[in-house]
C-alpha cells in the first residue's frame, strides 16, 4: 500500500513580483501533489501585486508586511504562518515542474534527519543551462552553486546529499528551521539560506538533493534592492564568516577577500565593494557573540560540515567564471 500524500504549505515571499506571479501560481495549480495552502508574504509591493492576488487568486492567503523587510524576514513570517510541517519556499520568478512538490516532499520524508531538500534549478530563459543544483560552502567563505552556467547534460540527475539548498525553490522541515530561530534576518537578502543551511548541518540535520526541476529567472527583483545584489553578498559573506568560521580558516578567507577586492577594482566596482565591507562592521559584534553559542550546541564539527576542497578549478565546486 502506498503511503498517503504529504501535506505541503507553499510560501512565496513577494516584493514587486507582479510580472512573475501569474506563471508561478499557474505552475503551482498544475502540481501533481496539490499544495495544502498557498501563502504570499508581501514586502510592501507597489506594483499591484496584492490587488492582483485578491482579485485573481482569492484562495491565496496574503500577509501584507507594508514595507520591504527583506527576504529573510518574509520567509520567517511565512514559516510561522504555515500550517504544515513541510514548507516549500518559492520565489515569484520560479516556475515549478508538475512533479516538483510530490518528489521533493517524498525525498524529505524518506530521510528522518533531512531538514531541507534542494532541487535542480534551471534557467528560465534557457532551460538547457543549470542555475543551481545544490549549494556548496568552502573554507574561504565562498558559497558556490553546483553546476552554475553548465549544460543540463545529466550530471545533476542523481539524488543525493548536498551542503544546502537555494531558498529560491526549496523544501524545509518547518520544526527544524523554527527550532534554530529561522532565517537570520540581519542578512536582509542573499546568503541567508547559506547561513541557515550551515546551522542546520551543525545541528545534525542533512540536506537532500532531489533533481526535480524548477525554472528560475534569477534576481527577478534584486536590481531594485537597497544596495543591490553585490553589496549584500559582500556584506553578508563577512557576517557569515565572523559568525561561524574557526580562526584557523582566516588565511583562506583573507585569500578570497583579497581576490574579490582585486576583481572589484579590475571591474571598476571597488567603491561599491568597499561599502559592502564597511556595512558589515556594525554587524560583527553580535555575530562574534553568536560564535560561542553555535560552537556549544553544534552536534557536528564544522570541519565535517565544510570539508576541505580546492579553492580553484573544477573541484572547487562552482562555475569557472567565479574561480579566479
Amino acid at each position: 500500500m502506498s503511503s498517503p500524500a504529504p501535506a505541503v504549505s507553499v510560501v512565496i515571499p513577494n516584493w514587486n513580483g507582479r510580472r512573475w506571479l501569474s506563471q508561478c501560481l499557474d505552475a503551482l495549480a498544475r502540481q501533481q501533489l496539490a499544495p495544502a495552502e498557498l501563502i504570499v508574504i508581501d514586502n510592501g509591493s507597489d506594483d499591484g501585486s496584492v490587488q492582483y492576488l485578491r482579485e485573481a487568486h482569492p484562495s491565496v492567503s496574503v500577509v501584507e508586511l507594508g514595507t520591504n523587510t527583506g527576504f529573510a524576514h518574509a520567509a520567517n513570517r511565512g514559516l510561522e504562518a504555515a500550517g504544515g510541517e513541510l514548507v516549500a519556499l518559492v520565489n515569484t520568478d520560479v516556475v515549478l515542474a508538475p512533479d516538483w512538490l510530490d518528489r521533493m516532499s517524498r525525498a524529505l520524508l524518506a530521510e528522518p534527519r533531512a531538514g531541507a531538500v534542494a532541487c535542480k534549478m534551471l534557467s528560465l530563459a534557457d532551460p538547457s543551462v543549470i542555475y543551481d543544483a545544490g549549494d556548496i560552502l568552502r573554507r574561504d567563505g565562498a558559497c558556490e552553486q553546483r553546476g552554475r552556467f553548465m549544460p543540463d547534460d545529466g550530471r545533476w540527475d542523481l539524488p543525493g546529499e548536498v551542503f544546502g539548498a537555494c531558498a529560491g525553490a526549496a523544501l524545509y522541515r518547518r520544526s527544524a528551521v523554527l527550532e534554530l530561530g529561522g532565517f537570520d534576518e540581519r542578512y536582509f537578502a542573499y546568503l541567508e539560506d547559506v547561513d541557515l543551511a550551515l546551522r542546520l548541518r551543525l545541528a545534525g540535520w542533512r540536506c537532500r538533493y532531489e533533481p526535480a526541476v524548477a525554472l528560475h529567472a534569477g534576481e527577478g527583483s534584486s536590481g531594485r534592492l537597497r544596495g543591490a545584489h553585490q553589496f549584500l553578498v559582500v556584506r553578508n559573506t563577512v557576517v557569515l564568516v565572523a559568525k561561524s568560521f574557526p580562526v584557523r580558516w582566516l588565511p583562506y578567507v583573507a585569500y578570497r577577500q583579497l581576490g574579490w577586492v582585486w576583481h572589484a577594482r579590475r571591474e571598476r566596482r571597488l567603491a561599491a565593494h568597499l561599502r559592502g565591507l564597511a556595512a558589515a562592521i556594525p554587524l560583527l559584534p553580535e555575530a562574534l557573540r553568536e560564535r560561542r553559542r553555535l560552537r556549544t550546541h553544534a552536534r557536528v564539527p564544522i570541519a565535517v560540515v565544510v570539508p576541505q576542497r580546492p579553492f580553484r578549478g573544477p573541484r572547487a565546486g562552482g562555475h569557472p567564471a567565479q574561480m579566479p
